[in-house]
């Protein structure tokens, strides 16, 4: 791959299309550029111009007397092939290209011109950005190539004076990710990078993040995506920031509809399903946010705690206001925060400062009296000392710099010392010398009650998820018959009756065989099934037998059972006409339990991904279903299971007993190996439902459904 450090650390840097008019986006680019001390030297290319913003001008490219490692290119789209050829005969190794016109507009020319643009980066090894963004900024080296207005900072400095962890952003929409950096510097955030993809038609938002994990001065990547390119990537980046503890935060658009439409247009993007996203940031531990805010609080949080995440989730609240205290709690209780009562021996010490009125319950009501005493500082320093809780929220108005000043001393030595998190939350907006002085400190502050306790919540799983990834894991292997599951998907047709996938399943230990097929009502005479037994329809094109009405449940005799018989195989033939019926399965009842969904869905992007959800016929309103990457051991199919919106259910409620989860787990893990070994052959895969018995008495198949790859 092209060397990223050419594009983002150049020493030379040439402005194709540079104008003397800062009012338009040739000229103000430029003008940008020169506002900071960027310590190299920066080169107008304009073929009228000697001067450009009293800069030396030059005619072309190859004019320039000192070799160029950047070029920047705002020109129009039909001149950017050229220029790039241009660029490349000169020995320029990197381009930002801040033209628009390519595959983000309908109509062929567009994409052609994009895909002449990745040939001659390829035949160059040339690093390019763009098109279509709003360019970069490299903070650390005061480089803004950008003609975002939200560079044009007057004297306001870049990086503030703090020691916080730096944040880079990688964002394919260019005003979206200046936004982060104009919402999170007022709020004391260190910057390090900050990186708009655009269309991405060489240098993807992956390739980019990948980079920035090596670099020393970046602790913390904000993302925003369209789409992934290259999803295969997907993987190893988040697992190499895993491991450098260096979290990823993401905001993932194109979740709907309308959304997938509107990422289309902006960058040419194809939008894949966002709970296939979303299975991927859970397996790989991205941070999502959901809003602007919610991204660069979360941000805060990990910039300012970095090296103190949260060991659980029990927070001490402190506050002088009893009704914010109490809000705060509800709150934080809603982000699934604990707020235990503090030990005897803490509240025995608070108990000693507090008047009558005020209260060392969690949360602890300091009053405005304790307050002027102790400060915020040494408050949250005694609940923080508490082995009953895990981080402290202080609850603040923050408007008052006088006050907080006085405690500058008792804030550094606090931040120094403690070993567990304080945020604080300001119910005012916090002024500006507040917000500084608490940042140098170490504290973080919001202005955001949910953004607070979020975060708290956010940075304490992320601690528990890597703590969990860093350890060794026991891959335990299952009996599997691989060569027999093979051998009867290759015996098959596209999509595979019950019977059929029965028998596939059952090579895995998936059920428990296909049960008795009938050709013949006749054949009913034979059986001999203590108990109803249900009878069902089996044909490839009839895969819903519900919808058929080609079901007869609770059947018990054999002239019911003749008479079942005849009745769902007329059903069927009047439903599909032409469909071929391989005859009707015959099956006991299965006992009660908790009906389970399990499903295997082969995603375009990211391959096959199982599906888990509580409801059977249910389950399409009910909507209470989670995804997740394939294949997936034990461990990680419990906490799946513990995710679902009516997991409770299983624990046994109103008298039940609890269902066999052991069981349902082993079910999981089973078809998610047989989805991983067949992700090639497979496009889905439908248990619905598998019934789960109580503890000890397993599971039951009672449908199945696979189809297979029709391009093969």
């Amino acid at each position: 791959m092209a060397d990223i450090n050419a594009l983002l650390w150049p020493k030379s840097v040439a402005i194709v299309g540079a104008a003397e008019d800062t009012s338009i986006l040739r000229g103000r680019i430029l003008n940008v550029m020169r506002m900071h001390d960027f310590a190299g030297s920066f080169h107008p290319v304009n073929r009228k111009l000697d001067k450009v913003q009293g800069l030396q001008a030059y005619p072309s490219i190859d004019a320039i007397p000192e070799s160029v490692d950047l070029a920047v290119l705002i020109i129009p789209a039909e001149s950017v092939a050229d220029e790039m050829i241009r660029c490349g005969k000169a020995g320029i190794k990197a381009v930002q290209i801040l033209a628009s016109g390519f595959a983000e507009e309908p109509g062929e020319k567009g994409e052609a011109m994009q895909v002449r643009i990745q040939e001659i980066a390829k035949q160059y090894d040339m690093a390019v950005a763009g098109p279509n963004s709003e360019g970069f900024t490299n903070l650390v080296a005061k480089l803004c190539v950008t003609f975002s207005t939200t560079m044009e900072m007057g004297e306001q400095p870049l990086i503030p004076d703090n020691t916080n962890g730096r944040i880079a952003v990688v964002a394919q929409s260019g005003g979206v990710g200046y936004s982060f950096f104009d919402r999170g510097r007022p709020k004391e955030l260190p910057f390090s990078y900050i990186v708009s993809t655009g269309n991405e038609a060489c240098l993807e938002t992956l390739q980019i993040v990948d980079h920035l994990l090596n670099d020393d001065g970046t602790d913390i990547v904000l993302m925003f995506m369209e789409d992934v390119k290259t999803p295969e990537l997907l993987a190893p980046v988040a697992e190499k920031a895993l491991r450098a503890g260096k979290p990823l935060i993401a905001i993932k658009v194109g979740q709907t509809e309308a959304g997938a439409r509107a990422a289309q247009s902006h960058t040419g993007a194809l939008a894949g399903a966002y709970e296939v996203y979303q299975a991927q940031f859970q397996r790989y531990g991205i941070i999502e946010g959901r809003d602007q805010d919610e991204i660069v609080d979360l941000a805060q949080g990990f910039s300012v705690h970095r090296n103190l995440l949260p060991a659980g989730k029990r927070v001490g609240i402190f506050t002088a206001s009893g009704g914010a205290g109490g809000w705060m709690a509800d709150t934080a209780a809603a982000a699934g925060l604990e707020i235990p009562e503090l030990d005897t021996a803490t509240r025995t010490r608070i108990d000693a400062l507090l008047p009558p009125y005020g209260t060392s319950h969690n949360p602890v009501d300091g009053t405005a009296q304790v307050i002027r005493q102790k400060g915020y500082a040494e408050m949250s320093e005694m609940i923080a000392a508490s082995d009953n809780v895990d981080a402290v929220i202080a609850v603040s108005s923050a408007r008052n710099p006088v006050g907080w000043e006085h405690e500058r001393d008792r804030l550094m030595r606090v931040g120094r010392e403690t070993k567990k998190p304080i945020l604080l939350w300001a119910y005012h907006l916090p002024h500006p010398d507040v917000q500084k002085l608490v940042s140098q400190a170490g504290f973080s502050i919001y202005s955001n009650l949910r953004n607070c306790a979020t975060t708290l919540s956010a940075m304490a799983d992320y601690r528990a998820f890597r703590e969990d990834f860093l350890k060794p894991t026991e891959v335990k292997t299952i009996d599997v018959d691989k060569k027999e599951a093979r051998a009867r998907l290759d015996q098959s047709g596209p999509v595979l009756s019950e019977h059929e996938a029965r028998h596939v399943l059952k090579t895995y230990g998936i059920g428990y065989g296909a049960g008795i097929l009938l050709e013949r009502a006749e054949d009913t005479a034979k059986l001999s099934i203590d108990g109803p037994a249900v009878l069902k329809v089996q044909s490839p094109e009839i895969p819903h037998k519900t919808d058929a009405g080609a079901i007869a449940l609770n059947i018990q005799g054999k002239q019911a059972l003749k008479a079942a018989f005849e009745m769902i195989t007329t059903k069927a033939r009047a439903f599909a006409p032409d469909a071929h019926i391989q005859g009707v399965s015959v099956q006991p009842m299965a006992a009660d339990g908790v009906d389970v969904i399990l499903g295997i869905h082969r995603d375009d992007s990211f391959g096959p991904m199982l599906m888990l959800g509580l409801g059977g016929i249910h389950v399409e309103v009910l909507k209470d279903v989670i995804f997740a990457p394939v294949p997936i051991q034990a461990d990680e199919a419990r906490r799946l299971i513990r995710r679902l919106k009516a997991a409770p259910i299983l624990d046994g409620q109103r008298g039940a007993a609890p269902a066999d989860v052991d069981a349902l787990i082993d079910v999981i893990v089973r078809l998610s190996q047989f989805a991983a070994d067949f992700a090639g052959e497979i496009d889905e895969i439908d248990l619905n439902p598998i019934r789960v018995h109580p503890q000890g008495e397993g599971v039951s198949l009672l449908d199945a459904l696979i189809i297979q790859r029709r391009s093969l």
